[in-house]
């Protein structure tokens, strides 16, 4: 029964440098090893961490979690529970209801994802997101900047399509017979779904939650960002319809940057891709490289 249980939960699984600004320590670790990383830790144990990337998702969500919709925050980082001690203060500062955590010090967090039954796992390691991604769970590695122009109290996730959100199927086309090509097989799959990327289960989980609030103002609100032009956006449409998941906005930009469009959106985060694509967001809003299709081969 405790299983049936946790499979309700939305659960999102997030390091320390992705929820808080540890670049300076990082820094330190890098340069003196991790006995100087501890000694500054403990040194500054009461100063309070600014938050990174991460942080405005997770703030949000937590606002969110109730009985109806039971939402966990896991922290996995790969301090040791003694160094970890900061991140904690940090955590009680901001009012966080962050409770389980992980500290591996120092060895690879990815295997703990599937035993907290994360749906979406948010790391500054590209190695664990990575490994992470092979394992099927939904995994960003964090860049760019903090959320400037996000909403205030509305939680807004946008999500790149091909490879994050369906297979990279149609990308392979694109990528490996060009443009014409691409154009021409999804004219003529326009009716045939499109198979699930590694984000179709957090998407599903995050609709569910968001069904549960009336339509007008919701305190969830999610576009698809994509390079895609009419008439490729007729196959994405039927996909969609057939999964049963509502977007609230989408922008089919036949290859504008897409930076600008997500700032007036306000994303808390935006996961894509390409690297070229989490560039351009990252200048406006917090944004996640998923490393998963023909791009990261």
């Amino acid at each position: 029964m405790a299983n049936s249980k946790v499979k309700e939960k939305l659960v999102v699984a997030i390091s320390s440098r992705a929820l808080f600004n540890l670049d300076e320590s990082h820094q330190i670790y890098k340069e003196y090893g991790v006995e100087a990383y501890a000694k500054h830790q403990e040194e500054n144990e009461d100063v309070i961490l600014e938050p990174g990337v991460g942080f405005s998702l997770v703030k949000k969500l937590l606002t969110l979690n109730s009985k109806k919709t039971p939402i966990d925050v896991i922290l996995l980082s790969r301090n040791s529970a003694d160094t970890g001690l900061r991140i904690f203060n940090s955590i009680e500062y901001y009012g966080l209801n962050i409770s389980r955590a992980a500290f591996t010090r120092g060895e690879s967090t990815h295997s703990l994802v599937g035993a907290f039954k994360a749906d979406l796992f948010l790391s500054s390691n590209y190695q664990d997101v990575q490994k992470a991604l092979e394992s099927g769970y939904a995994a960003a590695s964090i860049v760019g900047s903090n959320s400037k122009d996000a909403h205030e109290t509305q939680l807004r996730i946008a999500f790149d399509g091909d490879a994050v959100i369906f297979s990279d199927e149609a990308e392979r086309v694109f990528q490996e017979k060009g443009l014409e090509a691409f154009e021409q097989s999804e004219k003529k799959s326009a009716e045939v779904e499109l198979k699930a990327g590694p984000f179709k289960c957090f998407l599903k989980s995050l609709h569910k939650i968001q069904s549960t609030f009336p339509v007008e103002n919701n305190p969830i609100r999610t576009a698809l960002v994509t390079a895609r032009s009419a008439p490729s956006h007729k196959r994405v449409i039927h996909t969609m319809r057939e999964w049963g998941i509502r977007i609230d906005e989408s922008f089919f930009l036949g290859g504008l940057d897409k930076g600008i469009f997500l700032k007036e959106f306000g994303a808390d985060i935006f996961f894509d891709d390409q690297h070229k694509h989490c560039q351009s967001a990252s200048q406006y809003v917090p944004t996640g490289h998923v490393p998963s299709g023909i791009s990261n081969e």
